[in-house]
């Protein structure tokens, strides 16, 4: 029944997250809020929701490996996986904008921050208020420095729809509700998996719950690749990377103070940072094609070989 309740709940999560997306698309456009702001803050928040739910969650329950898992595995599966599928289909990738000379210091950054963080096995609600204060920082840099870039990315049927104030807070109600009932239910069932499997809880946060919590970025990637804008992945998964780590940790720690055992899970970290490595060493040298999605994949085969 736990893994019904799991799957469901799952379900409900990115649902609810897609309605609250739409919903924020709606009301920022009746606003007359830029395109490029609407796609920044998406980028940057609105595909990291499922991942900020189940965190915040398993935070206020007081389940850190799981709150932390998430995250970890999150990240992990962005790079691999998603931008590993994109590579492997796309058929040809060019970007304009030069991302490893300005987007490739946000690759990194947020990586060894949170290494320095859990040195003491734990991130504080100090720590948390640092990490949202670097999600400020990355949104001043877009609006500063990548002006335009993010346009493509917002639903142009949208703006052909008449607004409706009662159907967006009605809607938008709704999408709260899916998300965060979702993510209390995908916590509490992983939790009994986890039990019943006999299997540590950081492992279903870093398996089951980030991989069904990174599906958002994978549908948003795999939908650019179809109308021929693969490169805009390339930026959505390093927003939702930085989403991941100053929001989703940040907000996660300021709930309750994270907990974190180091030696059982090095591995896990050491993953991460190759991961990001190779997402660096790929931006460098425009690696944007099958020969950079195997090596992805690689490192996405040695992730699950291992873990499991």
């Amino acid at each position: 029944m736990d893994y019904i309740i799991f799957l469901a709940a799952m379900a409900a999560l990115i649902y609810g997250a897609d309605f609250i997306v739409k919903e924020s698309e709606r009301i920022a456009l009746h606003f007359n809020i830029s395109h490029f702001v609407i796609g920044a803050t998406l980028v940057a928040f609105g595909t990291s929701l499922p991942e900020m739910a189940a965190s915040m969650m398993a935070s206020y329950h007081g389940k850190s490996d799981m709150a932390v898992a998430n995250v970890v595995g999150s990240v992990i599966f962005n790079i691999t996986l998603v931008l590993g599928v994109v590579f492997m289909i796309a058929k040809s990738m060019n970007p304009k904008r030069n991302l490893f000379a300005k987007d490739s210091a946000w690759v990194i950054v947020p990586v060894v921050i949170f290494y320095i963080m859990i040195q003491d096995d734990v991130i504080s609600r100090f720590d948390g208020i640092l990490f949202i204060l670097m999600m400020v920082s990355y949104l001043m840099f877009l609006f500063t420095d990548s002006k335009g870039d993010l346009e493509g990315e917002i639903d142009a049927d949208l703006q052909k729809e008449r607004f409706n104030w009662g159907k967006s807070v009605l809607l938008l109600g709704i999408g709260f509700l899916f998300t965060i009932g979702g993510a209390n239910f995908v916590v509490e069932s992983g939790t009994n998996i986890a039990h019943n499997l006999n299997i540590s809880e950081w492992i279903i946060g870093l398996f089951l719950i980030s991989l069904g919590t990174s599906l958002p970025e994978l549908v948003v990637s795999l939908v650019a690749v179809k109308k021929g804008n693969a490169e805009m992945s390339i930026g959505n998964i390093i927003g939702s990377n930085v989403a991941n780590f100053s929001m989703v940790l940040g907000g996660s720690a300021l709930i309750h103070p994270l907990t974190i055992n180091l030696n059982a899970t090095s591995y896990d970290f050491l993953i991460l940072a190759s991961a990001s490595i190779a997402l660096l060493f790929i931006l460098a040298n425009k690696i944007y094609n099958k020969a950079g999605g195997i090596f992805l994949l690689t490192i996405l085969a040695l992730f699950i070989s291992h873990s499991l």
